[in-house]
C-alpha cells in the first residue's frame, strides 16, 4: 500500500479531533474529486512497517477521539488488506471513507473493525455544501450501534 498523507490534527473528516491517513490510489476518478492527486496508485509514498508504527503511535495520543481512513479509495483492491490490518490495531472509533457503496463493499470483514462508513463516489451534480463529512447528497453515513448493527444515519 501506499498513502498521500498523514493530517496528524484532522477536525473534517469525522467528529472531534483526529488523525487521517490518506491512502494512495483511486480507481473512482470523480468528476471534480477534492483530492485527484491520490488517484494514482504509483503515486504517495510507501506504507513502511516505520510509517505503520509512526502513525499507530500518533494515534496513542489523548487528545486523538477518532481515526479517520481514505484517499484514495482505502478499498481498492491495492489497499483494502493492508487497510484492514492498520483497522485491527486501532482501539478507537473509525471512520471509513469510500467510493464503494455500502452493500458493495468489496472484502466485509472489514466491517468488525471500522465503527462510521461513509459511502458512494462524489458525484459533482449532487455537491450539497450543508451535508456534514460528505460532499454530495448520494453518499451516506452508516454507524455501527453497541449490538454491532449498521445503520444509516438521518
Amino acid at each position: 500500500m501506499r498513502y498521500a498523507q498523514i493530517r496528524k490534527l484532522d477536525i473534517s473528516n469525522g467528529e472531534g479531533i483526529g488523525i487521517a491517513l490518506f491512502v494512495q490510489g483511486c480507481p473512482f476518478h470523480c468528476k471534480n474529486c477534492f483530492n485527484q492527486s491520490t488517484w494514482n496508485f504509483d503515486g504517495g509514498k510507501p506504507f513502511t512497517a516505520d510509517i505503520k508504527k509512526h502513525f499507530l503511535n500518533l494515534v496513542r495520543n489523548s487528545y486523538v477521539a477518532r481515526v479517520s481512513i481514505l484517499g484514495g479509495e482505502p478499498l481498492a483492491r491495492q489497499n483494502r488488506l493492508e487497510v484492514e490490518r492498520l483497522c485491527r490495531g486501532i482501539n478507537k472509533p473509525i471512520w471509513l471513507y469510500t467510493g464503494y457503496t455500502f452493500n458493495e463493499i468489496p472484502c466485509k470483514s472489514i466491517l468488525e473493525f471500522v465503527d462510521v462508513i461513509v459511502d458512494g463516489q462524489y458525484i459533482d451534480g449532487l455537491k450539497d455544501f450543508s451535508l456534514k463529512f460528505r460532499g454530495s447528497s448520494n453518499q451516506h453515513i452508516w454507524r455501527k450501534n453497541k449490538d454491532g448493527n449498521w445503520y444509516i444515519e438521518e
